[in-house]
């Protein structure tokens, strides 16, 4: 097959000298850009999501930088707010009760169109899609002891707390949805005892026989491998958590494109999957890391 080459002119190569620079401008531009800071609150969840948003901007072709395991609401949104970090993975009812510190609200949208309108007014900071797993608050035992107690809600657990141990985790006694909370809309909640723990070995403790009740979510992997009872929330307290990504603006003006490649991923998480992966990291001492990256495989979205 024949070919002809076009030939090279003093008016192209002109062209293509003064066209030079803007290319290796745009190059320089492209290789010098920032990469954008991914952050995670400090429990399997955040760390496991957050990986997930990390991979999936990298799988879209940006520089990620990971500040996952930062603490709780309070770090996580400082964080934000300072710009050490562009997004992270947040739950409706936390930013509703305890960030806003406004109150609970029972419909899924009226919680999300809350926090979206909230959180941008007083923040700029926008909530992508969330996703439809609800990790919702919630307290949790044993068979055996739901048997023994004819425990089934939190209103017979606020009356019968003073036989029975709490294990919690620090945020929980202080929160205005947690221990503070149970008591100004239940009443009693007062514990024979209450011990805190970290995150991770709450249950740990439980099947121990060292506490009797614990705080518990309900996408944690523990409640079906250990078949636990979750208490019925009767009075309402605990709004619906849905997990979604919080942006600052300024990063989704300067990179408009996340947002949809994030947004792909929240049908994904429901509360059979999230607890699924949150035991591969907790029951079978897996990677958040590894745990997410095969998880974005199956659901083809790397």
């Amino acid at each position: 097959m024949e070919t002809h080459a076009t030939p090279l002119t003093r008016r192209s190569l002109l062209a293509g000298v003064a066209s030079l620079p803007l290319v290796l401008e745009a190059c320089a531009q492209r290789s010098a850009e920032r990469p954008i800071s991914v952050g995670s609150k400090n429990f399997t969840e955040e760390l496991i999501v957050g990986h997930m948003y990390a991979q999936l901007l990298e799988h879209a072709g940006y520089p990620v930088t990971r500040k996952l395991n930062l603490g709780g609401v309070a770090v996580a949104m400082a964080a934000m707010q300072r710009g050490d970090i562009d997004l992270y993975p947040e739950y409706t009812g936390t930013g509703l009760v305890v960030q806003l510190k406004m109150q609970p609200l029972r419909s899924e949208s009226a919680v999300y169109a809350t926090v979206k309108r909230e959180y941008q007014r007083r923040y700029k900071m926008t909530w992508l899609e969330p996703a439809p797993m609800d990790d919702s608050q919630a307290l949790a035992t044993t068979q055996a002891i739901s048997q023994k107690y004819g425990l089934r809600t939190l209103s017979q657990l606020a009356v019968l707390a003073p036989k029975l141990r709490l294990g919690a985790i620090p945020e929980f006694v202080q929160r205005p949805d947690g221990l503070p909370g149970l008591r100004k809309l239940y009443g009693g909640f007062h514990f024979k005892s209450v011990r805190l723990f970290d995150i991770g070995l709450k249950y740990e403790a439980l099947r121990h026989g060292d506490v009797d009740v614990v705080v518990a979510f309900g996408t944690d992997g523990q409640i079906d491998a250990y078949h636990l009872v979750v208490l019925d929330d009767d009075k309402h307290l605990w709004p619906p958590y849905h997990i979604a990504p919080v942006v600052r603006d300024d990063a989704l003006a300067r990179w408009p494109k996340i947002a949809p490649a994030l947004d792909a991923l929240a049908p994904h998480l429901t509360d059979a999957a999230v607890r699924h992966l949150n035991w591969e990291v907790d029951g079978s001492k897996r990677d958040p890391a590894d745990v997410a990256r095969d998880f974005l495989k199956r659901t083809g979205l790397v």
